[in-house]
């Protein structure tokens, strides 16, 4: 295909750059997005044509989308965000409004730092995958998979009966299995909901609705976006810290919706009155551990809730799990109320002190005058032996050690209350999921005791960062020797069927994502485009079931999702 050509986001019929209208399906292109978006037909860094706007949220902008060289269908979501980006002018260059330059270009890294760290777990089971990131307009622009399905929260308003737990664990199993690879990577999801689950036509979910902290954290700057019955309590205070455990308390909103047919009441005003039913309350068909799981998962406190969302899978779907959740979090809020209490001192106030000084200086001159009278003091208790002095049983301080595993090297170095009792041993090595800096393992686990004046040593293995490697050329290669080829060099073909004219070689390497000679990560997602036999039309992706009758038609059809041009 010709870098300037774009492909009808309606029909995929072939077009020059700059096109108004698609001569195929008859369709305008002007006026379908709103003033401020960019345009349906533009091209974006000579690959992706953008097509109608989705939604809108107050991080940017999401729009269908079409991949050009594989002709097969997209999302992208445009860093855009309200608060801070002033109105676009003719050229569509993002310019931050008077005062926000700084807060901008801090937020529109992030953006781009996130959707590449989740480039880098992606294609995973139970996420929706990150095919490219891509800077242009002054913005950042991420490229994602259309997953297809239907929102959670529709295949539940359709489902005329409640999940069971046990089918309720069959389909999100990838979605835990997707939250857990992004803690291991020190990501947070913070926007799990029935509105981002998308549940597809086997059964199982797949979790979408990626976005940087600021818009799912109130009075970060960004206009919010917070989910009423899924956010954690912690997402409602921009000085509140959120971790792995934000995500667990979503998860488990999201099981309780699932099993009970209502949210759980919003965390705002849980911290008020907290009044949430249980769900075996709500439902008496919810087994009792299955219950009382989900309390664990859903306590406002965050130390005395369930940590990660491993724990929270198997408590879920075991008894035995359950109770010893509810003893490990029963123990530990013990220990912390111990530590509390010794942490604490009496204060007196000026009064007090004036007091005793008043009552000692009346105590003084009582005994003046006892003594001036020529009378004895009682004698004093003897003081106790040295030996038994010495054999007076001393207070032992017990430290547990942190879980330090996904924090970052120079915040702990930085932090008095880790470096004032521990030392620290510190080796690397890659890590292909983890940001260099990253601590990856610990030596004592998270949690155990260790007695002052024992050798407080924690051995920690930080990540140097993923191991670059040089993209070889294989254009021309045939399928199997580009994936020999990149696979020895540690890096994960992902092949795509092109349109062939004749040009090429039937099942060879037409291009790729990567330039040759480029250094890529170790690990890293390459996309292989593969010549498909000449007159094939190839309207989806090859790993993919057609979705309808529509996808094996000519490519001058209409799209599925798309109602038909008006003549």
């Amino acid at each position: 295909m010709d870098e300037h050509m774009i492909l009808c986001p309606y029909c995929r019929a072939e077009l020059k750059e700059g096109a108004g209208s698609c001569p195929h399906c008859r369709r305008s292109f002007a006026g379908r997005n709103p003033t401020g978006a960019l345009p349906v037909g533009t091209l974006l860094a000579g690959r992706y044509t953008v097509g109608e706007m989705l939604s809108i949220d107050g991080e940017g902008i999401l729009y269908r989308g079409m991949e050009n060289r594989g002709r097969f269908r997209v999302t992208i979501k445009e860093y855009l965000p309200i608060t801070l980006s002033a109105e676009r002018g003719t050229d569509y260059q993002l310019r931050p409004k008077p005062g926000s330059e700084v807060l901008l270009k801090t937020t529109r890294m992030d953006f781009g730092d996130l959707y590449r760290s989740i480039q880098r777990i992606t294609p995973a089971t139970g996420l929706e995958a990150v095919l490219d990131v891509v800077e242009a307009n002054n913005t950042v622009y991420a490229v994602l998979e259309n997953p297809g399905g239907v929102p959670l929260d529709q295949w539940l308003d359709k489902r005329r009966k409640l999940v069971t737990p046990e089918e309720a664990c069959a389909m999100l199993q990838p979605v835990f299995n997707g939250v857990a690879a992004m803690h291991q990577v020190g990501l947070v999801h913070r926007g799990i909901c029935p509105e981002n689950i998308r549940v597809l036509e086997n059964g199982r979910a797949r979790l979408t609705g990626y976005a940087t902290i600021g818009l799912r954290t109130a009075g970060s700057g960004l206009h919010g976006q917070l989910y009423e019955g899924y956010s954690a309590p912690e997402q409602y205070s921009a000085v509140e810290f959120e971790g792995r455990y934000t995500d667990v308390y979503s998860l488990s909103a999201v099981f309780y919706r699932m099993v009970c047919g209502q949210s759980p009441v919003p965390a705002a005003q849980r911290m008020v009155t907290d009044s949430n039913p249980s769900a075996h309350t709500v439902n008496p068909a919810v087994p009792v551990y299955v219950s009382d799981a989900l309390d664990l998962g859903l306590r406002l406190d965050p130390a005395s809730r369930i940590q990660t969302v491993p724990q929270l899978a198997r408590a879920l779907a075991s008894p035995e799990a359950a109770e010893e959740e509810a003893r490990t979090l029963h123990a530990a809020g013990r220990r912390r109320a111990r530590e509390d209490l010794k942490g604490k001192r009496p204060t007196l106030s000026l009064t007090a002190i004036l007091t005793g000084i008043l009552i000692l200086l009346a105590v003084l001159t009582l005994l003046t005058l006892w003594n001036l009278l020529g009378q004895t003091q009682p004698s004093a208790e003897p003081a106790p032996s040295s030996s038994e002095a010495d054999s007076a049983p001393s207070a032992v301080t017990v430290h547990y050690v942190p879980d330090f595993v996904g924090m970052s090297y120079a915040q702990i170095q930085n932090n008095r209350q880790y470096t004032g009792i521990y030392l620290f041993y510190v080796t690397e090595a890659y890590s292909d999921s983890a940001p260099a800096g990253t601590v990856l393992t610990q030596e004592p686990a998270a949690g155990a005791a260790i007695t002052e004046g024992d050798n407080p040593t924690i051995r920690l293995v930080i990540s140097k960062g993923p191991e670059m490697v040089e993209m070889p050329n294989t254009i021309g290669f045939t399928q199997e020797g580009a994936i020999r080829e990149l696979e020895s060099r540690g890096l994960v073909p992902s092949c795509f069927m092109v349109v062939n004219d004749g040009s090429y070689a039937s099942g060879c390497v037409v291009a790729c994502s990567v330039e040759p000679g480029t250094m890529v990560e170790a690990g890293s997602t390459i996309v292989v485009y593969i010549a498909a036999d000449r007159d094939v039309q190839i309207t989806a992706t090859p790993d993919a079931p057609p979705e309808d009758a529509e996808s094996q038609a000519a490519s001058t059809a209409p799209a599925p999702d798309e109602e038909p041009p008006a003549e």
